[in-house]
């Protein structure tokens, strides 16, 4: 809960130093004494939207800083440590803006994002008024009133993850039901290509091979001449071989007379022998190799030409086509078997539906249980704010289905029985709207855990006996380790607050100022005397005001 606020340059304020205390604290003084910059001093640190001209006349900056106290399972700790930022039992906030428009903040003295004091907000402070439009007064967030008030959250769990489940179903079953249709639209020339692929039949590294055997017969006839003539020149007659042998015959004469000379010749001639033998059958491998049928050459170009002109055809590499036969026969398995495979997704489609129906259905059927208790509840809130013969229900309409089931919640009202009823803001007045709203966050206050509630003027409209039901309700809510903070004009509201402030305006060297003083019971009494009767007290205000207090 707040425990403090410092402000600083901020409007009409130059220096303020408010401690805030559990239970119920009321803000009075005069039109324009400055009640409303407190507030918006407040939300400017929490992040919200508001006015830009904030700063006071003539100085640099304006600061406003928070101290929020926290317990151990305050829902703040959760964001501070998403964010990366220190927590502990205490919770500063602080927010500078300058002439210039630039504002900086800071939480426990970590520099910070607008959108991180927002999220901070909305579990510290909530703020009420007859033009409060982002809060009981907006429809759109009815429901998730309503499922609180219910704790519903086991229940919105299970109906989020069926709803997520169904809409992956669907996506499944729409792309494949696409896929299909796609598929379908270009089956006759998958078929088909399929098929001459099929007749085909391309192997891997084919194309490069015949592409080889191609060069190698036709550059055959050019060659085999050449090939041959080493043959004959290495055998034959008139051959290497021959002379060869001739030379080794000659040195085995001269052997016995050389003494060992001639054995280095005759082994060298030897091995010459030999690697002309390997020579020779080189040369005979060769001209089988290039031996072939004329017709060989013209059936290798045929099947070469027609790998090449399908890869053409198809807009890939030759390499690539026994790939894309395997990948056109894929795609027609797939069309062949995509009638059943979509019955298959249907039927999942189908039973995760049924499932999310289900989940909703008893999502709904819990929320107008807590519609009826919500309904009661605030009924019995009614009676004593003098509004015995209004009539407030929660209406539960259909809606498209979604992540938060299949029900629209709005809160509608009747100031008698038998009227029309309708919109809160559209049916009541001022002061009945303004007990609605207080009877309705009452009744859904009940684990408001740590929240500051404010309540800005939520008695205007109404005065007498109605007031001090107020008053009474307020102070209600306040009681334990509560804390509400009300800004109000009603002398009975102010009469039941446990801690009061009074806030005014002075004139300094020409500067208007505003101030806050926190009032002993003497003061309290005057001030709501002041409220009673005017600028002018008088004693029959001042004995009033004692037994406003007492009461």
């Amino acid at each position: 809960m707040l425990r403090a606020l410092e402000i600083r340059d901020i409007l009409i304020i130059d220096r303020l130093d408010l401690e805030v205390r559990p239970g119920l604290n009321v803000l009075t003084g005069e039109t324009g004494a400055g009640k409303s910059i407190l507030l918006d001093s407040l939300g400017f640190v929490l992040g919200w939207r508001g006015r830009a001209d904030l700063v006071r006349q003539g100085a640099a900056q304006g600061e406003v800083t928070a101290l929020f106290e926290l317990g151990a399972g305050h829902p703040a700790h959760a964001i501070l440590e998403e964010a990366g930022l220190p927590g502990g039992e205490e919770l500063i906030l602080r927010r500078v803006n300058t002439t210039e428009g630039r504002k900086t903040a800071w939480v426990n003295d970590r520099r910070v994002s607008g959108e991180v004091l927002r999220q901070l907000s909305g579990v510290l402070v909530e703020l009420h008024g007859q033009h409060d439009d982002r809060g009981l007064l907006d429809a759109r967030g009815h429901r998730a009133l309503l499922d609180a008030y219910g704790q519903h959250a086991p229940l919105l769990e299970t109906v989020a993850g069926a709803w997520a489940d169904w809409r992956a179903a669907q996506r499944a079953r729409q792309g494949a039901a696409q896929s299909l249709e796609r598929a379908r639209a270009e089956e006759e020339f998958l078929r088909h290509a399929a098929e001459e692929l099929l007749a085909l039949d391309p192997q891997p590294g084919e194309e490069p091979e015949l592409d080889r055997r191609r060069r190698l017969m036709q550059a055959a006839e050019r060659v085999m001449g050449d090939v041959r003539s080493a043959g004959r020149a290495m055998a034959g007659e008139d051959g290497a071989e021959a002379a060869l042998s001739q030379a080794a015959r000659w040195l085995e004469g001269a052997v016995p007379a050389l003494e060992g000379l001639a054995d280095a010749p005759l082994a060298a001639l030897d091995r010459a022998m030999a690697e002309l033998a390997e020579a020779q059958a080189g040369v005979e491998a060769c001209l089988q190799a290039l031996s072939f049928d004329p017709l060989e050459l013209e059936t290798v170009e045929e099947r070469l030409f027609a790998l090449r002109g399908l890869a053409r055809k198809h807009a890939v590499v030759p390499e690539d086509l026994p790939s894309l036969a395997a990948d056109f026969q894929a795609r027609i398995d797939a069309i062949d078997g995509g009638a059943g495979s979509l019955a298959r997704l249907e039927e999942a489609e189908a039973e995760a539906e049924k499932r999310y129906r289900a989940a909703a259905a008893t999502l709904g059927d819990a929320r107008r249980e807590a519609a009826a208790r919500l309904d009661q509840a605030v009924m019995a809130e009614l009676a004593p704010l003098k509004m015995e013969r209004a009539v407030f229900t929660t209406e539960i309409t259909a809606a498209p289905p979604g992540a938060e089931g299949e029900d629209a919640v709005a809160f509608r009202v009747a100031t008698n029985p038998g009227a029309p009823s309708g919109a809160l803001e559209k049916i009541a007045s001022g002061g009945e709207l303004s007990r609605f709203l207080l009877a309705l966050k009452v009744c859904l206050t009940t684990d408001s855990h740590g929240l500051t509630l404010i309540f800005d003027e939520i008695d205007r409209g109404v005065g007498g006996a109605t007031a001090d039901a107020v008053g009474r309700r307020l102070a209600a809510l306040a009681e334990g380790e509560a804390q509400v903070l009300v800004v109000t004009h009603s002398p009975q509201v102010a009469a039941r607050g446990g801690h009061h402030w009074r806030v005014e305006k002075r004139v300094e060297n020409g500067i208007t100022l505003s101030t806050v003083t926190p009032l002993a019971p003497g003061d309290r009494v005057d001030e709501i005397a002041r409220m009673i009767s005017g600028d002018r007290v008088t004693e029959e205000a001042r004995q009033a005001a004692k037994a406003l207090l007492r009461a």
